[in-house]
């Protein structure tokens, strides 16, 4: 494990996973990787902020014992009790039982559902404030980043945020940490981008909140949970933050966003004529085979461009299964306010298109067409779907 230094007494002592597959379960994260950033803070009382993953607690705590005496850990510090922060705590009671655990009020009953923990943990108030010596912590509650009981850590002295599932991401290459190490840094934003989609899109207007609330308060380094540490600048990762969230209620990039799903072809060949039709404009589009593509690669575009085509054949009544999937994630990670068209083929009885209607409506997306056809397209078809790209992409340039 790693140790850098984010300034005098400050350290970041956190790893980085390429072992996990699948990020909570459900986002791909093997060949990108993870970082699980937890921060050491050594003054005259000593204090870690969050944790890291439970697997990797062993090299974790022997790491920790090199840069300081577990048996005098005065604090650990947990903003946010989802176990990619936490899940090492058994192993570091066990090592250094005296450690009083600090956390936010909604914390408490987690705390003790998942770690059976009473009696060393500490509630702290919004805007508490704890001395180490020559270091301050100061507790700023941000619910809902991405849990309730979430909260993040200031440290006036040296005018750093622990800012906890707030601007991170995914991404972790070996020896990179700081922002200004990589030599693609636009591959990070990516990540980042990537992260934000999958993780906390659904609560945008929470992380606006946490933005607002600490307006005003000085920031030289950003240190999230996952991702870079943002020292070099750290207002980017704040800047872009703010942005993204600003798409949950205002018109996102002047993009298009295709999502696919083709049986046997009918549906893809239409596509290739809405494709022609958005690029005879000026308008950049993204198109995605939903049955091969994981949708954790396909949110950052739907949630950053403005407009969706929704290109599905009809199946058994509905939409495929990959493309009504999608559309379910969307929802629930509430990426409404799009422009959209839909386009599919039908053989018999149709109903994708139903089917799409339903769920602009759930999605208050605005339907500018719906077209469908039956078997395979011929050259009439594919004018109307050349027609049908051009005419979105003059819409989302209008918007």
């Amino acid at each position: 494990m790693e140790q850098v230094s984010l300034g005098k007494g400050i350290y970041w002592v956190g790893v980085h996973d390429h072992q996990t597959d699948l990020f909570e379960g459900l986002w791909p994260v093997q060949e990108e990787g993870v970082s699980y950033n937890s921060y050491l803070i050594s003054s005259q009382k000593t204090a870690l902020i969050d944790l890291v993953k439970q697997p990797f607690a062993g090299s974790y705590l022997d790491a920790l014992r090199s840069k300081v005496d577990l048996s005098r850990l005065e604090y650990v510090v947990l903003n946010h009790m989802e176990p990619d922060h936490t899940s090492a705590l058994r192993d570091l009671v066990q090592t250094a039982p005296q450690v009083k655990i600090l956390v936010s009020e909604k914390a408490r009953s987690m705390i003790e559902s998942y770690y059976g923990l009473q009696d060393s943990v500490q509630v702290v108030k919004d805007g508490e404030e704890i001395s180490l010596g020559e270091h301050t912590l100061r507790f700023v509650y941000t619910p809902f980043v991405h849990w309730p009981e979430t909260m993040m850590t200031y440290v006036p002295e040296n005018e750093i945020l622990f800012s906890c599932d707030a601007f991170g991401g995914f991404g972790a290459q070996a020896g990179i940490i700081l922002d200004d190490q990589p030599e693609d840094l636009d591959w990070y934003l990516d990540e980042a981008l990537r992260y934000f989609a999958n993780i906390v899109s659904g609560v945008s207007k929470p992380v606006l909140n946490a933005i607002n609330k600490l307006a005003g308060v000085p920031v030289k380094i950003v240190a999230p949970s996952h991702g870079l540490v943002w020292r070099k600048d750290p207002a980017k990762i704040i800047d872009l933050y703010a942005k993204w969230s600003g798409y949950s209620s205002q018109p996102a990039e002047k993009g298009i966003t295709i999502l696919c799903g083709s049986m046997y072809g009918s549906t893809a060949q239409l596509v290739k004529a809405v494709e022609d039709g958005i690029a005879s404009t000026s308008v950049a589009f993204k198109t995605f085979d939903a049955a091969r593509t994981h949708a954790s690669y396909i949110l950052p575009w739907l949630w950053k461009n403005r407009g969706v085509v929704v290109a599905s054949p009809t199946y058994e009544g509905y939409l495929v299964p990959p493309v009504r999937n999608l559309l379910e994630i969307a929802l629930h990670k509430r990426m409404f306010n799009k422009s959209a068209v839909y386009t599919g083929s039908f053989t018999w009885g149709g109903g994708a298109r139903r089917d799409i209607e339903s769920y602009v409506e759930q999605l208050k997306w605005n339907l500018a067409a719906s077209y469908d056809y039956p078997g395979y397209p011929g050259e009439a078809e594919k004018e109307i779907g050349r027609r049908l790209g051009a005419e979105l992409a003059k819409q989302v340039l209008q918007d």
